[in-house]
């Protein structure tokens, strides 16, 4: 059974860096490609962006200029960063695998 779990701060001051780690269990993060993907409240699902099996990454195009993805296949895990966020970054980030399946979410807050 392949599981997804997100982890990271709850709360990021304005400006700052959101780090979250997508911990894989189950599944070789070398298998498949591994999303990234946002809600902000109200609103809907907001891909951000992707790394794949090979480990290239990919970006929203509203989001490539602060998106960081990267990976450790020795720990098998995944990790976004986010810089310089602002209110509108709040929201449950998720990560997932259209193939394996999705994460719980983890909610992020924004703000001072």
């Amino acid at each position: 059974q392949v599981q997804l779990q997100e982890s990271g701060p709850g709360l990021v001051k304005p400006s700052q860096t959101l780090s979250l780690t997508c911990t894989v269990s189950g599944a070789s993060i070398t298998s498949v490609n591994w999303e990234w993907i946002r809600q902000p409240p109200g609103k809907g699902l907001e891909w951000m962006g992707a790394i794949t099996d090979g480990g290239r990454v990919w970006y929203s195009p509203s989001l490539e200029s602060r998106m960081s993805l990267s990976r450790d296949t020795s720990k098998n895990r995944f990790t976004l960063q986010l810089n310089s966020v602002t209110p509108e970054d709040t929201g449950v980030y998720y990560c997932a695998s259209w193939q394996l399946g999705w994460g719980q979410g983890t909610q992020v807050t924004v703000s001072s």
